[in-house]
């Protein structure tokens, strides 16, 4: 790099990069279109590369461009996590850590582990977000968040991934469904029921898992819902609108109105895992790490 780049030239290039277009990364940025295009030119010749290539009134980056683009969005998000973590630490905290995860993972692991990190590090600062499992691992790529609770089980390689719970799964019945533990046989009881599932956008590998009970239980089900969210789930089937299939880990809190039958007899499980990027350095992580597992484990 030369003696004459400078951060400037970093976040004028990346608002063009997004923009593609001058005159809106200019007034954007406050400044006058000439004098970006000259903050870029600069730029270009000084790393000695072409950033840009402009026909007439489009532009458009070029492949260098482009991973210039990926990898100064990507560490800059890094840097501003360094300066938020030294902010952190003038405040009088130890730093912060940002979760993501499923909605299963909220029901146990989550709580446990803030109860207990919480007690020996009331300085540390979370931040929890429920996303879906694809959206957590662009999240870690991204360093948007320092882990996450996921139910899959193939990751990219800068990945890590542990699993932390093997969960059964469960029929969801309303209350008086004449079908209980006493006389439930298999699932194929309840081939004429309409079933409730969770969207296979949220989780196309578990839905898979889920059709694959079905058809091991010889009939494909009549799916009338699809939702990303256990409590629609129960009030669906509450209300009579048709019975649902589980993960056991969500029928911790006894909702009302809605009963359970595990289907111990199967193999079909679904695994929820714990997942990091291996090249995040928030100095916070590590720990965390350890407790979870040292918890899991203990379960």
């Amino acid at each position: 790099m030369g003696n004459q780049l400078e951060f400037r030239h970093l976040k004028y290039f990346l608002a063009v990069a997004e923009d593609l277009h001058f005159r809106k990364a200019a007034e954007r940025l406050y400044i006058s279109q000439p004098g970006l295009s000259r903050q870029i030119k600069q730029m270009e010749d000084d790393l000695g590369m072409k950033l840009f290539e402009r026909h007439n009134r489009k532009v458009e980056l070029t492949e260098a461009g482009d991973y210039l683009k990926n990898e100064l969005t990507r560490n800059l998000r890094q840097l501003d996590d360094i300066i938020n973590h030294a902010k952190l630490l003038h405040d009088g905290k130890k730093g912060q850590l940002k979760l993501g995860y499923v909605g299963s993972a909220i029901q146990k692991i989550i709580p446990e582990l803030l109860i207990n990190y919480r007690t020996e590090n009331p300085d540390i600062v979370f931040s929890l977000k429920e996303m879906d499992n694809q959206k957590q691992i662009e999240e870690l790529l991204n360093f948007n968040i320092d882990m996450g609770f996921v139910r899959l089980e193939q990751v990219p390689k800068t990945i890590e991934i542990k699993r932390i719970v093997s969960d059964s799964f469960c029929i969801v019945l309303p209350k008086k469904h004449q079908i209980d533990v006493s006389n439930f046989k298999n699932l194929s009881q309840l081939k004429d029921e309409s079933f409730i599932l969770f969207d296979p956008e949220y989780s196309k590998f578990y839905y898979d898992k889920v059709l694959q009970i079905f058809q091991d239980s010889g009939f494909t089900p009549l799916v009338s819902h699809l939702t990303i969210h256990a409590s629609s789930i129960y009030k669906l089937v509450e209300n009579n609108f048709g019975v649902s299939i589980v993960p056991k880990s969500l029928t911790s809190n006894n909702p009302k109105g809605v009963k359970f039958i595990e289907l111990d007899g199967i193999p079909q499980r679904t695994d929820l895992s714990l997942v990091w990027n291996k090249t995040n350095r928030n100095p916070l992580l590590n720990g965390v790490l350890d407790l979870v597992l040292k918890l899991t484990h203990d379960n």
